[in-house]
């Protein structure tokens, strides 16, 4: 062992590996969802040194059935309800497999056209499922994360603001540049300000609406003209589309206004809530879109069965954003790029090297097609919209009310405990749940107070594993606190 696996290796371990996930589909139920393992248990069941020598993959096997696995906590288990779903499928995983095989680097078209071209149509495609406007036609590319689209846009966003000369080149001339958000933005917008030097402290907070949690545009408005009139440079707001904690709506189209009156980037964050637009039932939450979005980005890997990383990023107008990332050294200058008749998805990214992801999401678009996608997000809905109403019906708990998607977020009432000790109580509860092994649920804090979140999704989760969740869940808070 140790030279390089011959076709016919490769053939018959690749056979082993493919079983291996099949099987390991089928028995994901018996698994425990979150892992038990200590901290430092999986390490210390690792050889401290690299072995001196090759050794045959069914040594690789062994080792991760019994040492990987027990540290593994289970994504795609149907009783896994924490954070948001990061759906795997097995077209992902095969398109996965296939992008790994052809080892393409896709940093430039002309390093493998076909890498390019795929990914422009299948932006193309998944923004006429959403029913995105036309102006993202052609203009999406497929990032690492939300966290990075949202890297990509505000450096668009600051190349824009300073009239078209780079970031890096010009600096910010000594002026205050500024960002807003809400407090239920996710935190990748402050680290973005803080890796492009504007600084977390020019990350200006706007109030929200106490019972939706939906940021106010007037006082948007206000922060924007108060920053202005002290000499500042606004430079992007952040709206979004299914807030991580609770999934949140913000009024896009009232914040565009203000944006557009103000010449402020508008960045849109849909990382979860947004393929939820495959279903036209629920292309409500697209309402100004077409007239306000300079950017935005939804994750396939969330809840469209599409296995992590795949973001889509779109730009109402690409240059501001190729201003800012192109660097053409000569080593990369090609006649395709001379010509300007191609894209370089590497000016649309923050790193050079650039990976086949586009495989993975048109194997999922074509294996489900249109239906299959709407099939999968409409059961999120109605087995969140169900929980809810077994919630809502049980005196014991409280349920909060917007549930659009498929995340429902509740607590017990645990009547005549003051305010903190009924918190510290639904805390321990969901430890309880959480190690017991048959669930998974995390926890947000809205209102002042302490909820359970329960995010449905996984490709196998099912009506009776949200009902005997739901009924874990009932018994163990009857136990008391």
């Amino acid at each position: 062992m140790g030279g390089h696996m011959t076709p016919e290796e490769f053939r018959r371990y690749g056979r082993q590996v493919v079983d291996w996930i099949a099987d390991y589909q089928e028995r994901i139920e018996s698994y425990p969802v979150l892992s038990r393992v200590a901290p430092g248990e999986v390490l210390a069941g690792l050889p401290e040194h690299p072995p001196e020598t090759g050794a045959g993959f069914e040594a690789v096997l062994a080792d991760l059935d019994q040492v990987i696995m027990p540290g593994v906590t289970h994504w795609q288990h149907p009783g896994f309800f924490a954070y948001f779903p990061a759906n795997a499928s097995g077209p992902a995983i095969l398109g996965d497999l296939l992008s790994a095989g052809l080892g393409v680097q896709g940093m430039l078209w002309a390093t493998s056209p076909a890498c390019t071209e795929l990914e422009t149509r299948v932006a193309d495609w998944l923004a006429e499922l959403l029913g995105l406007p036309a102006k993202f036609r052609g203009n999406g590319v497929i990032q690492d994360s939300a966290s990075g689209a949202c890297l990509v846009a505000l450096l668009a966003a600051l190349h824009r603001a300073g009239g078209g000369a780079p970031p890096a080149q010009a600096g910010f001339g000594g002026r205050r540049h500024t960002v807003y958000i809400s407090s239920q933005t996710h935190s990748a917008v402050e680290k973005a300000a803080r890796i492009t030097g504007i600084g977390a402290g020019n990350v200006r907070l706007v109030d929200v609406d106490p019972d939706t949690l939906a940021m106010d545009p007037a006082h948007l408005d206000a922060l924007i003209a108060e920053d202005v009139a002290a000499g500042a440079v606004p430079v992007l707001a952040c709206a979004t589309i299914g807030t991580t904690s609770t999934t949140a709506v913000d009024p896009v189209r009232a914040i565009g206004e203000v944006c557009a009156r103000h010449g402020v980037w508008l960045h849109v964050d849909a990382a979860y809530a947004g393929v939820a637009a495959v279903c036209p039932e629920l292309r409500w939450i697209n309402d100004g879109l077409g007239e306000h979005a300079d950017s935005y980005s939804t994750n396939p890997h969330k809840w469209l069965l599409t296995n992590f990383d795949c973001n889509l990023l779109y730009l109402a107008d690409p240059e501001p954003m190729i201003g800012a990332l192109s660097i053409l050294p000569e080593f990369l200058r090609n006649t395709a790029t001379a010509s300007g008749e191609v894209i370089d998805y590497r000016d649309w990214q923050i790193p050079l090297g650039r990976r086949f992801r586009a495989l993975k999401l048109w194997s999922v678009i074509r294996w489900y097609g249109a239906e299959g996608l709407r099939e999968h997000v409409r059961t999120g809905v109605r087995l969140a919209r169900e929980l809810a109403s077994w919630i809502g019906e049980d005196p014991a708990f409280e349920v909060r009310e917007h549930h659009p998607f498929g995340l429902v977020c509740f607590r017990p009432r645990w009547e005549g405990l003051p305010p903190d000790e009924a918190d510290a109580a639904t805390l321990r509860l969901m430890e309880r749940l959480n190690a017991s092994g048959a669930l998974y649920l995390t926890h947000t804090r809205a209102g002042g107070r302490v909820l359970l979140r329960m995010a449905i999704g996984a490709p196998a989760t099912r009506d009776s594993h949200v009902r005997d969740a739901w009924r874990r869940i009932r018994d163990e808070a009857a136990a008391g606190p």
